[in-house]
């Protein structure tokens, strides 16, 4: 089983948008996959029509155990399924806090996933405290979602250190340009430049687009929708390099379903 955590510090990059449509495309490559809703706000949920509840909310969320397995939700799509976000995933930094080992919790409570599925990918809440240490603990590699602007730039360098001073491996962590928009100079010079001074840049950008915005109206991937549009090839070309970066480091058992395009 392979984790995967989309994750910024940033709020309004697209982080939820390339979540639900990296989940989709897993799904389709054959992989059993669990999207896991971490973000209060659902958007994810919302984007595949699976009602926002927990059983017990964020307290039977931090049991783990079977009050977690009875909340998973299926979605209209083959091989996905969705562990729904809830409200009281507000206060989840607080109840990890008081806990032993609160950095750890996370990886336990999806423990018992890893016979079920391929791939489990996060989508994750704005926060740099006690959850984002349990994601980086959690995760085996996670994308983070940039637009091209200085202070996106600026915060993505506040996770680097954050990061660094909690000894977590920046070399799992990959950037990808989201929102660009190609008529803008400072975004073409950003992406241009990125390379030589960002590591682990994936040169698969999403760009700002109407039918990513779309994704509300039909709730659906826009790879399910719109599966010719400029914004589903970017999805797709962007799953191409993680799917690269999965084969590469293996994940939690170093398997990939046969039958995956590279």
């Amino acid at each position: 089983m392979t984790t995967l955590a989309i994750y910024s510090n940033k709020g309004g990059v697209g982080k939820t948008a390339a979540a639900v449509n990296l989940s989709y495309l897993a799904a389709r490559t054959g992989m059993k996959t669990l999207l896991c809703d971490l973000d209060p706000q659902g958007s994810a949920t919302f984007y595949f029509r699976v009602k926002p509840k927990l059983r017990s909310g964020a307290k039977g969320l931090l049991k783990g155990g079977k009050q977690v397995f009875k909340s998973v939700k299926r979605t209209d799509y083959e091989n996905l399924d969705l562990l729904p976000a809830d409200f009281s995933l507000r206060n989840l930094d607080i109840r990890f806090n008081q806990l032993k080992h609160p950095q750890k919790r996370l990886r336990k409570i999806l423990a018992p996933f890893k016979d079920d599925y391929d791939l489990i990918l996060l989508d994750c809440p704005v926060t740099i405290s006690v959850l984002a240490e349990n994601i980086f603990t959690t995760a085996d590699f996670t994308l983070v979602p940039l637009i091209p602007t200085t202070l996106s730039l600026r915060t993505y360098r506040q996770l680097l250190s954050f990061c660094k001073k909690r000894d977590f491996d920046e070399a799992r962590i990959y950037v990808f340009f989201s929102m660009v928009d190609g008529h803008k100079k400072m975004h073409k010079e950003l992406i241009a430049t990125a390379p030589k001074t960002i590591k682990n840049v994936l040169e698969s950008p999403i760009p700002y687009l109407a039918q990513v915005e779309k994704m509300g109206l039909h709730r659906e991937p826009v790879v399910a929708f719109s599966p010719g549009s400029a914004a589903s090839k970017s999805y797709q070309n962007l799953w191409n390099k993680v799917q690269q970066i999965v084969r590469s480091t293996g994940g939690s058992d170093a398997t990939v379903p046969p039958g995956i395009q590279l």
